[in-house]
């Protein structure tokens, strides 16, 4: 047992790849861990499963959405982004896969990002909110406004794409006249805060939140029905819109999440293919991994051995018997 250090359409472009070759045909291998930690603890799961159960030499590489895919796309490096956010490159991500330049290895989340305004689910299940609508009824449910006559509505950080969706969509609930105040939550530090300091008072909350995160691990909230579906059409003509003059509630489009490699690197690496093509979890598993991590200050390579040790019946089904038997004799 190992202890913690101190303190979309585009699957339909996946490339078909042959069984696993010898362990030997693996070879150096770059991924990027990038810089959140949902993605960061994926990079890890899969640098301990490509170096114990198929022999790679592994190298972690500092990665972010964007400068990540660009090097990709322009320089071929590093071979493995093992969890893309699709929504925010779609276009030169499509551009890519079609020109040859990169590979969908799997759809790494099973059921997509998901974002969204959420509140407690015991304050849902006391008071039977499930929709928005049902929960801007009721404000008195939601304190934390600098006005204490006023709910509070959470926004995020300044600087996210989220900010400007969110306050569009307040906007479009008519929010201060259903005696809401739009909260500028500061931080992403921020933000948690506001969650955890509701839920610690067994106060009402609600806001904008995503999965998968250590927060939705730790704490039972429930995600609310917009009662509308989603506008392609009016999501980038105003809802990503700062300020757009007259926004509709628009449903979040669900965020494909991929593991993408380079073409070159996929030609070239039938073995680690065969495993990436098998590869994913769902956000209710990430969110308890993320939660635990939380808990108990540990790095990515620390979640994932965690992860490895406590979850074999999610990553034995990713590997041959032979593979998974090397990577059980690592633990």
């Amino acid at each position: 047992m190992r202890f913690l250090k101190p303190a979309t359409a585009l699957l339909g472009l996946m490339v078909a790849v042959p069984a696993a070759h010898a362990a030997e045909e693996c070879g150096s291998v770059t991924i990027a861990e990038m810089n959140w930690a949902s993605a960061g603890l994926a990079a890890w799961v899969d640098k301990i499963i490509l170096e114990e159960g198929y022999g790679c030499d592994v190298a972690l590489v500092t990665g972010d959405t964007v400068p990540t895919f660009t090097s990709m796309n322009e320089k071929g490096e590093p071979d493995l982004a093992p969890e893309l956010w699709v929504n925010a490159v779609k276009i030169a991500l499509d551009a890519a896969i079609a020109e040859g330049r990169i590979v969908v290895a799997s759809e790494i989340l099973t059921d997509g990002g998901i974002e969204g305004f959420w509140v407690p689910t015991s304050l849902a299940e006391e008071h039977g909110i499930k929709s928005i609508e049902d929960a801007m009824a009721r404000p008195e449910l939601f304190p934390g406004a600098e006005d204490s006559s006023k709910g509070a509505f959470f926004n995020c950080p300044s600087g996210w794409a989220c900010q400007i969706i969110t306050a569009n969509q307040f906007r479009a609930l008519d929010g201060e006249e259903k005696g809401f105040e739009l909260v500028d939550s500061g931080s992403a530090a921020g933000l948690d805060g506001s969650i955890a300091r509701a839920f610690n008072r067994d106060e009402g909350w609600l806001g904008y939140y995503w999965a998968p995160t250590a927060i939705l691990g730790k704490y039972d909230m429930t995600r609310l029905e917009l009662g509308v579906e989603h506008d392609r059409e009016e999501w980038d003509s105003c809802t990503v819109v700062n300020n757009c003059p007259e926004p509709t509630l628009n449903e979040w489009p669900r965020s494909d999440v991929f593991t993408a490699v380079t073409k070159e690197f996929a030609e070239g690496n039938a073995v680690t293919m065969d495993y990436l093509g098998k590869r994913s979890w769902s956000n209710e598993t990430v969110n308890r991994l993320l939660a635990w991590m939380g808990d108990n200050q540990a790095t990515n390579e620390d979640g994932a051995w965690y992860f490895l040790e406590n979850h074999p019946e999610v990553w034995s089904a990713w590997l041959s018997e032979d593979v998974a038997a090397k990577v059980k004799d690592a633990l």
